[in-house]
Formats: C-alpha cells, sequence, structure tokens
C-alpha cells in the first residue's frame, strides 16, 4: 500500500530527529550557541540574551512560554528588553552569569516529551533526552533564576513575577490572572499566528501554533505509549528526579 502524500518519509523523519537532536546539543553551550543566536535574530536582537537584556524568560520548547511572554508584556506600562523563546538552557545559564533576572518554566517530561513529538514529529528517545540536557545544563545554576512549574505558570503567573520581583530586586507589574485576561493572552497569539501564517495556514499548523488545540491533544493520546514504554523507563526516571530537584513533586 503507498503511503500518503501528507505522511512524512522516514528519510524526512531521519533528517528531521538530526537537525532537533543538533538543535539541542549546541542550545546547550554559550560559546557556541550565542554566536549562532545572534546572527540567525539579528533583525530581532532581544531574542538572544545581551548585557542590555532587563529580563530573561526561558523553557524547554512547548512548556508555555509564549503565555507567560504576552501575560507579562501585558502588565507592563513600559516595553521590557525581554530574551525569549530560544529554547537554549545556554541562554540561562548566559542570564546568570550576568546577574539578568531570569524566570524559567519547567514542565514536567512526559507531558513536554509528548508535545515535542506531537510539533517535531521525533521519537520519545530523543525529546525524553533533549529535555534531560536542557534541564541538566541549567541545574548547577538553579540558584540564579527563578523556576516555576508549568501548571503555577498556567494558574497564577502573577505569583511568579512577584517571586522574580522578590528575588532580583526588580518592580514588575504583577499580570493578574483571569479569565478575561487570559482570552487577551490567546487573541494575541491567535493574531501572531495569522500575521505569521494567515488564515488557511495556520489552520495547516495546527500541531505547531502556541496555544492549546484539540487536534493536538488527540495526537499525543494516540502517541503516549512510546513514551510510556518499559524500554524507556529508566530514562523518564531520571527525568522526573531531575524535575523534581528542580520544582519539586512530578504531577
Amino acid at each position: 500500500m503507498s503511503r500518503p502524500a501528507s505522511a512524512p518519509s522516514r528519510l524526512s523523519l531521519l533528517k528531521g530527529e538530526a537537525a532537533y537532536r543538533t538543535r539541542y546539543l549546541v542550545n546547550a553551550y554559550p560559546a557556541v550557541y550565542l554566536p549562532l543566536a545572534r546572527m540567525r535574530h539579528r533583525d530581532n536582537p532581544d531574542c538572544p540574551v545581551s548585557r542590555d537584556t532587563e529580563l530573561v524568560l526561558e523553557a524547554f520548547g512547548r512548556a508555555g512560554s509564549t503565555y507567560a511572554l504576552y501575560g507579562f508584556r501585558l502588565a507592563q506600562p513600559r516595553e521590557v528588553r525581554v530574551a525569549h523563546h530560544q529554547h537554549a538552557s545556554a541562554q540561562v545559564i548566559t542570564a546568570v552569569r550576568w546577574g539578568i533576572p531570569t524566570i524559567v518554566i519547567v514542565r514536567p517530561p512526559v507531558d513536554s516529551v509528548l508535545s515535542h513529538m506531537a510539533r517535531h514529529r521525533v521519537p520519545a528517545r530523543a525529546a525524553l533526552q533533549a529535555w534531560m540536557r536542557f534541564h541538566g545544563r541549567i541545574l548547577p545554576y538553579r540558584e540564579g533564576f527563578v523556576v516555576t512549574s508549568f501548571d503555577e505558570m498556567t494558574r497564577d503567573f502573577g505569583a511568579v513575577v512577584a517571586r522574580a520581583n522578590q528575588r532580583f530586586g526588580t518592580s514588575y507589574v504583577v499580570w493578574e490572572s483571569s479569565p478575561e485576561n487570559d482570552r487577551r493572552i490567546f487573541d494575541r497569539i491567535s493574531q501572531r499566528n495569522l500575521d505569521r501564517f494567515g488564515a488557511e495556514e495556520s489552520a495547516a499548523k495546527s500541531q505547531s501554533l502556541a496555544r492549546p488545540t484539540a487536534a493536538r491533544e488527540a495526537l499525543k493520546e494516540r502517541i503516549r505509549g512510546e513514551v510510556e514504554s518499559p524500554k524507556l523507563a529508566a530514562l523518564r526516571a531520571q527525568a522526573e528526579g531531575l524535575y523534581t530537584e528542580l520544582v519539586g513533586s512530578v504531577p
């Protein structure tokens, strides 16, 4: 039986996995990551951390950093230089070394891996290893940044900002969590997707949009068995132990 036209070939999947692994390897080391990030984002220099950065907001990919970024910006009366969306442990390490206020969102490993598999079409082992590398690299710098669980960030991001203010001596306006403010964030995210992709392509790219979708959740349930395979039990246990060191008990 022929493969459906929309299904990726094995070669394209292998290429994608190789690119994914390379990205999260490069992103772990400041000396390699920073020059490449500055070149890549030369038209948007605020994304990678610099000496002028006022706040770093980072996470492993698919951990709600878009929600947090819009929530933070909507609350502020002025433009704040925020380095964000690099999903690079090197960004966090550099910010801590330079004494820049930093917030890191940490999502439980299985949830993160499912989202990465759905978004990037990578196998569970590759996503788990990338999760381990990102969080393992920042663990020694834990005292230099404020950490929030994904659950706390989505439930009460204002408390996270307040904790950062206390930790770093900043005075950012605290975001007030409410259904109305959540709608404001998701409206901004929807508009961002329309601006980037257009209406038709936004629908086609539903697996990559920075907000929950029913299709994405259904896909994650179909692939959950791969993540929870006994073959990955030891790696999952290591990841859950790392999560506990950073955040607390695994939900």
